[in-house]
């Protein structure tokens, strides 16, 4: 399997993942320029994507979908949640509910191509969202961004994968001492908010296991985190299990392409 997380944080979200002839994005999230420069930077064109899956219905994770469409027009299908899906479609109109959506359910396995995706439900503020495990056949790649808690269901799925892509929001220090409103630091740090840290780390040390080989903290947010605060928490959770914090990636965006 190849994963290459494009771009990550609030001004855009997407990730190529590819694998047993197969090649997905989750999340279209940034300008429909920035989705075809970052794929042809690690030799990808959007008319090679199999399929999108879209997480969520929020503009930082669904932003190129409208300019894909009017400027190339989709040869691939979009898979998302009844719940995603519908919001899109209420956010960019009439148009949007023409596009080629494939409605999947959290629990229900289902494939793209080669790929077999399973999504799962997490709790934060939008329609219907969700995490995902993807699999090759041999290969697990976890996917857990915009959660502000953590069930047990989220750490089921998340167990045994070969890397993770897992939220580190922010610093909580530095987020109730930021000058954003205290709505905003509300919503943030609920439990349909958004993970901190110490959470995020948490959540790692619980689901890591030996085979684990590649870490992305991702959805680093610009104003109330830095890269050094969510890379140490992460090395000391797996650290702290006796795995090497090497498999920390460092988390700026893009990364290049990691084959596992």
């Amino acid at each position: 399997m190849k994963i290459a997380v494009l771009a990550s944080g609030s001004s855009g979200n997407f990730t190529f993942v590819s694998g047993a002839g197969s090649s997905i994005l989750v999340d279209a999230g940034t300008c429909c320029r920035t989705v075809c420069s970052a794929l042809a930077s690690i030799g990808q064109s959007a008319s090679g994507i199999d399929g999108v899956f879209i997480t969520h219905d929020h503009s930082d994770h669904v932003k190129a979908l409208a300019t894909l469409e009017k400027k190339h027009g989709f040869s691939m299908p979009l898979y998302a949640t009844d719940g995603t899906i519908e919001a899109v479609c209420a956010a960019v109109g009439e148009k949007a509910c023409e596009w080629p959506w494939t409605s999947i359910a959290p629990g229900e396995p289902f494939r793209i191509g080669a790929l077999e995706i399973e999504a799962f439900s997490v709790p934060h503020d939008a329609a219907d969202p969700v995490g995902c495990v993807i699999s090759d056949g041999a290969v697990r790649y976890g996917i857990a961004t915009d959660l502000g808690s953590v069930p047990e269901s989220v750490r089921f799925h998340l167990r045994d994968c070969d890397a993770l892509s897992l939220e580190f929001n922010h610093d909580s220090e530095m987020l109730m001492q930021s000058s954003r409103p205290w709505s905003l630091k509300q919503r943030i740090s609920g439990r349909s908010g958004h993970l901190c840290n110490c959470d995020a780390a948490a959540l790692l040390a619980q689901v890591a296991t030996p085979r684990l080989k590649a870490v992305f903290p991702v959805h680093l947010s610009a104003e109330c985190n830095a890269p050094h605060l969510a890379l140490d928490a992460a090395r000391e959770a797996v650290g702290s299990l006796g795995l090497d914090p090497a498999i920390i990636r460092e988390p700026r965006y893009p990364t290049p392409v990691v084959e596992l």
